[in-house]
């Protein structure tokens, strides 16, 4: 038996043989037929070992069968296990996937962390749990998180900067409107208001703070500000023109609440209809309860905050 021979019976055991292909609809995409043989039946058993094998010469006219099992030696052998390594070091890698309750990678984190920390580890101690970049320490055993939390962290980490950037832009405008340092922090105390109706809208609909909630989160900001600053400008105008401070700020919020409230209901509707978006739902809940929020507690924390921080002269 030619060796060629015994490597196409194999290949056709293993890979399967392309019998032809199945024109769909203009015939751009062809589909391959192919003839395999079930997983099932792959093992090195009796039955694949009685393969017929192509037989030489006058042994093929003949009608001669040659089995695969008359010229094969079985020989079994423990495998090699894959080494990995990462950045020159040795890794073991250990897989998952995240679902239901623990859809975010943090919470299942959480959970495999406490029970980690339920097990005996002897006299070398529970790993070093490392989130980001190589461990500083490499003579024990170190845990680092990648995956998909890397992706979560480093979107986190730039969305952060980002908002950070944001809020001092607000700011600056804020001064050069105004010619005033204080008033900017009145004006973006609400801001982080907002993290309380996000915060009780994640836990109502049992939904983890993604990527998307953060986005939303960012995006409310411009929405916040625009209100605050609806308030602010209102008081400045009712201060110059010689009214007492009490009746400028109930009147800054009997004539704002108006516009301020059309203005979140109106955003709040349009994330409504995303709210059972798998993707996008924590954008929806970020934008419909921190509005919910921080449009209450504005109108009350403003004219509060102004108080305290306004300009004496």
């Amino acid at each position: 038996v030619q060796e060629q021979a015994l490597y196409d019976t194999l290949e056709a055991l293993i890979g399967g043989v392309s019998v032809g292909y199945s024109q769909r609809g203009s015939g751009l995409n062809p589909i391959e037929i192919a003839v395999r043989l079930p997983k099932s039946t792959l093992s090195m058993g009796e039955r694949l070992l009685s393969t017929p094998v192509p037989a030489p010469g006058e042994a093929a006219d003949s009608g001669a069968i040659v089995e695969l099992g008359d010229v094969v030696n079985l020989k079994y052998e423990r495998a090699s296990h894959p080494l990995f390594r990462r950045d020159g070091h040795f890794v073991v890698v250990v897989t998952g996937e995240m679902a239901g309750r623990f859809e975010a990678p943090i919470y299942g984190m959480f959970a495999i962390e406490d029970k980690l920390a339920e097990m005996d580890w002897g006299d070398g101690g529970m790993p070093t749990i490392t989130y980001h970049g190589q461990p500083k320490d490499e003579s024990g055993l170190t845990l680092l998180w990648d995956g998909e939390w890397e992706v979560t962290y480093v979107t986190f980490r730039d969305m952060g900067l980002a908002f950070i950037f944001a809020l001092l832009g607000i700011y600056l405008l804020v001064v050069g409107q105004f010619g005033s340092f204080k008033l900017p922090l009145v004006i973006l105390t609400p801001v982080p208001l907002t993290l309380i109706g996000i915060m009780i809208g994640h836990w109502i609909f049992g939904a983890p703070f993604s990527a998307t909630s953060m986005i939303g989160f960012i995006a409310l900001a411009g929405i916040i500000v625009r209100n605050s600053i609806l308030l602010v400008d209102f008081i400045k105008h009712g201060q110059g023109s010689g009214v007492p401070l009490r009746k400028v700020l109930l009147d800054a919020g009997a004539v704002r609440f108006k516009p301020i409230f059309l203005t979140a209901v109106a955003a709040m509707i349009g994330g409504i209809f995303i709210l059972a978006d798998p993707i996008f739902q924590g954008l929806a809940i970020s934008l419909v309860f921190g509005l919910a929020s921080s449009t209450a507690l504005t109108l009350l924390a403003i004219p509060a905050i102004y108080v305290v921080l306004r300009d004496d002269e």
